[in-house]
């Protein structure tokens, strides 16, 4: 069973297979119309359970074209319409789920609500998200590293901001590919250590620097994420913007980079909090490449997990 759980959980090889096969595909569809079915259908006949705790927007859309476009077809559920882990068991959901369906990619709250669902299902399951990680992301920001410079391997990342789940992503994948990592946060919400520990025990540099002009000094990737959830209270969001103002990536944090360093964030921005609308617009930053490779690199791990 290949289930697609976290990127420090998956083979460093097969991670970048999946990167190899995502440019692979993105390439054989170049000049067809965004609705055009892959010339191969290696989903035809097969069926994936979309769950979603969490609203989205570019994870429920990619991975619903991706399915669709590979010949699947999809089925999308919320939390609330399955009471999942309420009204059932979610190990008797995911026992359930499989005599449906082929495959179950879930964006949820609690790393544990993944873990048993894994545990349980007998279809591969895939993190779509949780409050921990979110490796789907990640898998898109490499391929899209890689599609402006070149292999990120022994390149320098700077992460400003929250130490949140898409840094705990990045940052295993820095031990998986091979890359140093730089956090630029307040103290009070560095990186889980653990993550730390497993990229530093793969030979690569983890550095946490308090001040961001200098993480960011001969950086070729500078990253940031929104400061704030939308279940975040008003006066959660006031504390966090306070902590995190001296880390907004601005022209200048980014005059501090290489002179070809990429600036990228997942979406949805806050323009003007975290990063400034002239960052996101501008030369370096590469945030809707970002957002359409998750497609690609998810269809990629979907063909991994189903063996096809």
């Amino acid at each position: 069973m290949k289930h697609f759980l976290d990127i420090h959980k998956t083979d460093a090889g097969e991670l970048r297979a999946m990167i190899d096969l995502a440019r692979t595909m993105k390439t054989a569809r170049a000049g067809l119309p965004k609705g055009a079915p892959d010339a191969t259908q290696p989903l035809a006949g097969r069926m994936v359970a979309l769950i979603f705790e969490k609203p989205s927007t570019r994870t429920r859309v990619s991975f619903d074209v991706g399915v669709r476009q590979m010949g699947g077809q999809t089925m999308v559920l919320s939390g609330k319409e399955m009471q999942l882990g309420h009204g059932e068991t979610i190990a008797d959901t995911a026992r359930v789920l499989s005599r449906y369906v082929d495959l179950i990619m879930i964006r949820t709250f609690e790393e544990q609500t993944l873990l048993e669902m894994a545990e349980y299902a007998t279809v591969p399951v895939i993190n779509g998200l949780t409050n921990r990680t979110h490796p789907c992301q990640i898998m898109a920001d490499v391929m899209t590293y890689e599609e402006h410079r070149g292999p990120i391997s022994g390149k320098k990342a700077v992460w400003c901001g929250d130490g949140n789940n898409v840094c705990a992503s990045w940052i295993q994948a820095a031990g998986q590919f091979g890359f140093d990592m730089t956090f630029s946060g307040p103290s009070t919400l560095d990186p889980e250590d653990d993550f730390v520990r497993f990229a530093r025990e793969k030979g690569v540099n983890i550095a946490i620097e308090r001040d961001p002009a200098r993480a960011v000094q001969g950086a070729d990737v500078v990253i940031a994420d929104t400061w704030v959830s939308m279940h975040d209270s008003q006066s959660s969001r006031e504390r966090r913007h306070n902590q995190l103002r001296p880390y907004q990536v601005n022209d200048a944090l980014m005059a501090q980079a290489k002179d070809d360093a990429l600036f990228m964030h997942c979406l949805p921005a806050h323009r003007d909090d975290e990063v400034t609308s002239a960052v996101m617009d501008g030369p370096h930053s590469v945030v809707f490449d970002e957002a359409e490779n998750r497609l690609h690199a998810q269809k990629a791990v979907m063909r991994w997990c189903l063996g096809v």
